[in-house]
């Protein structure tokens, strides 16, 4: 089985250039039935406008679940001050820090797009004393948008409004040396190596042993992405990144094999038979534990799913932030769950 490099790469791009906070994904799911209707894979939606895709096997019994968010971090507006900035109410669980100076771009309920930057409401040091020291939480944040407003009359004029989504410019770039950096890489980096997998089977003719069924969900970054998950599952595999840093031994060249994350430990024998397939296939892996993690398997577990459930995914260095993987990860990822569907 082949993956198809340039295929899964482009439509990541597409996928990071493609804003999608949690609650404001339905451009995305466009996009993923336009992809799915491209490479002739049944396409449904669930009640809370997540992708299902269905890829036959030679045995319809027992059918896997692959899951993969594509909701990503994001904000949505909270007020707006007489001043004419825009105060936030975070969507997903990020740092401050990470998205201060960051442009961004305001999204109306009637269509409008607006751009702007996040910034402290202490931004210069030639102005405020304290600016280094300011404190970066939610309460002193804000967006200056890039239109000649000046009181929260200008701004609702434009049609801005409470509850409006605002999404982080994803910066999305591939570099020569192979890297992939972006926001967001959490998880459409494991949505592309679903796609390459379909791709593959599409192109090439083969059909997997078993049925799979792939859930595309879009409420991960809040928590319940999987909560719900298509009826005769009893085996599911969480695609999302693995991560990297202290106490960790994932690289952004290896395939992430977590075997415990907040929900507890994943399935022993599904672990198992993963790091056996890595070695076979001379995947570059890694086995790590995650303490602070959650995936779409934990939401479907902790929802009272009765299933057997892994976790694994390309390895990405400062998640939540401006986050980097190769080109490497996402392809081996793609050829690990292909090995795992075939055995």
């Amino acid at each position: 089985m082949k993956i198809n490099e340039p295929y899964v790469i482009s439509l990541l791009k597409k996928l990071l250039d493609t804003p999608s906070p949690s609650g404001f994904t339905h451009h995305i799911i466009n996009l993923i039935q336009e992809e799915a209707d491209k490479l002739g894979i049944p396409f449904e939606l669930n009640a809370k406008g997540g992708a299902i895709l269905r890829l036959k096997g030679e045995s319809s019994s027992n059918p896997l679940c692959l899951s993969a968010h594509v909701d990503t971090l994001g904000a949505i507006v909270r007020s707006i001050s007489p001043q004419g900035t825009l105060k936030i109410s975070s969507v997903g669980g990020f740092m401050m820090q990470s998205i201060e100076n960051e442009y961004c771009q305001i999204h109306t309920r009637d269509g409008k797009v607006y751009t702007g930057t996040i910034m402290s409401t202490h931004p210069s040091v030639h102005v405020y004393g304290d600016a280094r020291e300011f404190p970066r939480v939610e309460k002193n944040m804000e967006v200056r948008i890039d239109e000649l407003v000046n009181s929260k009359d200008d701004v609702l004029k434009l049609g801005i409004n409470n509850g409006d989504f605002i999404s982080f410019d994803s910066r999305a770039v591939v570099t020569d040396s192979g890297f992939v950096k972006s926001r967001h890489i959490d998880d459409k980096a494991s949505v592309a190596a679903l796609f390459g997998l379909l791709e593959s089977a599409a192109t090439g003719g083969w059909t997997p042993k078993r049925e799979v069924v792939m859930l595309i969900s879009n409420y991960e970054e809040v928590g319940h992405g999987a909560a719900y998950i298509p009826e005769g599952i009893e085996e599911m595999i969480a695609v999302d990144m693995g991560c990297m840093g202290d106490d960790l031994s994932c690289k952004e060249t290896d395939v992430s094999i977590c075997a415990k994350d907040s929900s507890g430990p994943y399935d022993y024998q599904m672990t198992s038979k993963l790091i056996d397939l890595a070695k076979q296939e001379n995947i570059p892996y890694a086995v790590d534990i995650y303490p602070q993690y959650g995936s779409d398997a934990s939401a479907a577990l902790r929802a009272g799913h009765n299933i057997r459930a892994a976790l694994i995914g390309p390895g990405v260095h400062a998640s939540h932030a401006m986050e980097r993987t190769t080109k490497q990860a996402v392809i081996n990822t793609a050829r690990l769950l292909g090995a795992y569907i075939n055995a």
